[in-house]
């Protein structure tokens, strides 16, 4: 399953923008997702197509096929305009949105009481519904819909990298938490061997020293207890590098944490 809306999105600021819109233009607004869902509620909804035409069995079926299917400025099966904008995060298409229900020429009332006798819709009640339509101008319609497409998109893009920085910044405070658990164990070991370097020096000394006693017989063991201790010296100095340069990690992952 894809991103949807709902994952990153507040729809409550979805709805308030829609209201917005549709008292401010008077259009009918609804954003749905890829399923054809209701995301937000219905703003602006005439009687004629909420309570009347969706209303019915085959007008429902109409309309969703309409939602779905609809592009642009479009004439919906009931001869209204709308329209329908899509809402893109990232290149994907995450929903759309749907609005006009209006008319821009007088709607034939002839034409609707055969329509409404299709819906089993008591034809008097659907010809009232219809004649409280408004009725504008296509430019008006097309003008409106790029507006909301622009100010819609524009929020829903602005959550989603609001919503993702989040998250990558909890999947950054996780890492620095690792290695800021890493940095102590690495002290801790290092602190281990260097304890080992130290006994390692020890040793090599108290060799060399009965290497002495032992003159001539203790030669080779002389040589051996000399880089025995040379080597414990040069890991005694790598160990201070290491915690030198772990001291360093543990000092930058301070700093981020600021």
């Amino acid at each position: 399953m894809g991103m949807r809306l709902q994952d990153f999105m507040d729809v409550k600021k979805l709805q308030k923008l829609q209201d917005t819109f549709s008292s401010a233009t008077g259009f009918a607004v609804i954003i749905i997702d890829m399923q054809g869902r209701y995301v937000t509620k219905g703003s602006n909804f005439t009687e004629f197509c909420m309570t009347y035409t969706r209303g019915s069995k085959e007008g429902l079926r109409r309309c969703t096929k309409c939602d779905k299917e609809g592009k642009g400025i479009y004439e919906c099966h009931a001869g209204l305009m709308e329209f329908s904008c899509d809402i893109v995060v990232k290149g994907e298409k995450l929903g759309a949105i749907i609005g006009g229900q209006v008319f821009t020429q007088q709607p034939d009332e002839d034409k609707f009481v055969e329509l409404a006798k299709e819906f089993g819709i008591e034809p008097k009640k659907y010809i009232d519904a219809l004649r409280k339509v408004p009725i504008c101008k296509e430019s008006q319609i097309k003008a409106a819909a790029q507006l909301l497409e622009e100010v819609i998109n524009q929020t829903v893009n602005l959550e989603y990298i609001q919503s993702t920085d989040t998250s990558h910044m909890g999947n950054f405070n996780q890492e620095i938490g690792k290695t800021t658990e890493t940095v102590r164990e690495i002290n801790q070991k290092t602190k281990e061997l260097e304890k080992i370097a130290f006994r390692q020096n020890i040793l090599a000394l108290n060799a060399s020293i009965e290497a002495a006693r032992a003159g001539e017989a203790g030669v080779g063991f002389a040589v051996v207890a000399k880089q025995m201790g040379e080597l414990s010296k040069k890991s005694e100095v790598i160990y201070q590098e290491i915690t030198h340069a772990a001291e360093q990690i543990q000092s930058s992952i301070q700093k981020m944490n600021r």
